[in-house]
């Protein structure tokens, strides 16, 4: 689907704006715990004429048919980009029960994050302490990566997923 830059983006915002939109596709995941296991994602990124871009992205399991049955997974945030440094600092939630803070660079259509900080509730879902993500267009399709670290297991690829803008 083409994509148009709106004409009013603020101008803090133009490395991201190959983001901007709605997304969907399939993803794959492992934990150490669980093993593989396959995914239908939606991501949506929006802007409203501040110099962030407003994140959320849904995970959930298919029905034989290929139309979401339950969630799996869920987390909003905003990006904060540095148009002067090509840096961008991200801020996440989820509802399993932690808050993270992403610190990363802007390389084109080429994104790579680092967890500066993971805050967790005392009955989280799973002891995260900390990740790397990598978002990128190829393409025209938006690939992210998502490794993640625990209490118990090293950092290790934990997402993937390759999602088209609908």
């Amino acid at each position: 689907m083409p994509f148009q830059i709106p004409d009013d983006l603020n101008r803090d915002l133009m490395p991201l704006a190959w983001m901007i939109g709605h997304w969907e596709g399939e993803g794959h995941g492992n934990t150490p715990d669980g093993g593989e296991f396959s995914f239908g994602c939606q991501v949506d990124f929006t802007e409203n004429g501040g110099d962030y871009l407003h994140y959320m992205c849904q995970t959930f399991t298919k029905n034989p048919d290929g139309t979401p049955a339950a969630p799996l997974r869920m987390e909003t945030g905003f990006w904060r980009p540095n148009v002067d440094t090509r840096k961008v600092d991200v801020l996440m939630a989820a509802p399993e029960g932690w808050a993270e803070v992403w610190t990363g660079t802007i390389d084109g259509a080429k994104i790579e994050l680092v967890t500066d900080a993971v805050a967790r509730t005392e009955d989280a879902l799973v002891t995260y302490t900390g990740g790397q993500r990598l978002y990128g267009q190829v393409e025209g399709d938006l690939l992210w990566t998502f490794d993640r670290a625990t209490v118990d297991a090293p950092l290790q690829p934990y997402m993937w997923a390759r999602l088209t803008r609908s």
